[in-house]
């Protein structure tokens, strides 16, 4: 399949002439007069590159950067200039695109910086791909836990994988939805075909059917070139659609005939596609709740659920909470570069006890904001303006308060004077024997 290249540039003569040379080459162009021409043409279409000038009126070509980037995470930038500016190609670079070249251009110029643009992107491609081949056998791994509640959910995954039917994955935010789908996925028959997810929430209801289903040239206002939908680029895989419950009622009934025809008709097309493509869907919501409202429909409901995995809170499985945590620190001792090995008794006891709202993503997100402000082995509480969002002990009276604040003093005074016993005692103004039971009275010992 050619490459499609987005040329953008209010100038006639420029715009057309690059399409000239491009098309000349063998590359599929569009071209938009203006920034906000181009962003249509990006909501509806996928470019491998897009050729942009910067200075433009209404829409220029950073802001149409930022903007197409939020549309397409993957789209890729080279900005065109008259304006022989530092500042202004540091800012483009800044914001993401790959290069930028100089009125008056040389043709040539811009066809070898796109040709290495596309080696670079095949590359990226190709290494994710390897990547996601190699890391496939650990993703069952990263489900962590030995709670009775967790076991019941492994158990189900080994048995389901084996299957083609589909599943419904329910559960909180943050308790691993999409982890588990992925652990199905890449455990199942199906796992050398592609996985493929989709956030039903994050998608227009206009878009919808274009995105799961694709569209011909022609068949919309921009779409200027067939775009394959996810059913069909998922084809003798998996299509994970995250937050089912967001899906238009409108684009409901479409997608329950895709399921049962096993057959897609692209926007603006008159021939049906076979596809093969087991479902796994997740919601955070009650769908049978949104059946009984008429927000979602029934026989779609129970077309998803041949399956229901229910992924429990951590509420449910505190027991898991430490092992949770170790992976945690594993994971960003290797990615902070630090060696912490050890974790305070007194705030893994804090971490069972709090109420993790955000579920597991919440706790990981705190583990790796400790992480940033720790120095040394132990993980410890740590205090100070700078550390957000610390768990509070619950104090029930006067002593327990007077020896909470008394531990983390002498703990401080220790890490001032670098564990020197005699030196901790002399700055807390008691005697080293003292020092010596309150240490062990509060579990501290010299490595922590």
């Amino acid at each position: 399949m050619p490459h499609h290249i987005l040329i953008v540039d209010d100038d006639d003569i420029t715009r057309e002439s690059l399409a000239s040379v491009f098309s000349n080459r063998g590359y599929v162009c569009t071209q938009a007069s203006n920034g906000e021409e181009a962003l249509e043409f990006i909501r509806g279409n996928e470019f491998d590159v897009v050729i942009s000038d910067i200075e433009m009126p209404n829409l220029d070509g950073l802001e149409l950067l930022e903007k197409a980037s939020q549309i397409q995470s993957s789209i890729s930038f080279i900005f065109i200039t008259a304006f022989a500016s530092v500042e202004t190609a540091i800012e483009a670079l800044r914001k993401g695109a790959f290069d930028y070249l100089l009125k008056p251009l040389n043709f040539e110029d811009v066809v070898i910086k796109v040709q290495k643009l596309l080696q670079h992107k095949t590359l990226v491609v190709e290494n994710q791909a390897l990547r996601q081949e190699v890391n496939a056998q650990y993703d069952f791994n990263n489900i962590i836990g030995q709670s009775k509640a967790i076991r019941n959910v492994f158990d189900t995954i080994k048995k389901v994988s084996d299957s083609d039917s589909n599943v419904l994955i329910t559960g909180n935010s943050g308790t691993g939805k999409e982890l588990v789908a992925k652990a199905i996925h890449y455990n199942s028959p199906r796992s050398k075909g592609r996985f493929m997810a989709v956030n039903c929430g994050a998608i227009t209801e206009t878009l919808f059917e274009s995105e799961l289903f694709g569209h011909k040239r022609g068949s919309f206002t921009g779409a200027v070139m067939d775009k394959e939908g996810l059913f069909k680029v998922a084809q003798r895989g998996t299509l994970f659609l995250d937050e089912i419950s967001e899906m238009p009622f409108t684009a409901q009934s479409k997608l329950l005939r895709a399921i049962e025809s096993k057959e897609i008709l692209p926007v603006g097309d008159t021939t049906t596609i076979k596809v093969d493509v087991r479902i796994l869907a997740a919601t955070n919501t009650s769908l049978m709740k949104m059946v009984q409202m008429k927000k979602f429909r029934e026989d779609l409901y129970y077309r998803l659920n041949v399956i229901e995995i229910h992924l429990p809170s951590l509420r449910e499985r505190r027991e898991d909470i430490p092992l949770l945590v170790r992976h945690f620190v594993e994971k960003y001792n290797r990615q902070m570069n630090k060696k912490i090995t050890r974790i305070d008794p007194e705030l893994m006891d804090l971490l069972k006890q709090r109420e993790w709202k955000g579920e597991v993503r919440e706790l990981e997100n705190y583990i790796e904001r400790v992480m940033i402000f720790s120095d040394g082995t132990c993980l410890k509480i740590l205090t100070g303006d700078d550390v957000p969002q610390q768990p509070i002990k619950k104090i029930s009276n006067l002593k327990s308060a007077v020896e909470d604040f008394e531990r983390c003093f002498i703990m401080n005074q220790l890490e001032k004077n670098k564990y020197h016993r005699g030196q901790t005692a002399k700055a807390l103004g008691i005697g080293e024997a003292t020092l010596y039971r309150k240490m062990s009275q509060y579990g501290i010992d010299d490595q922590d």
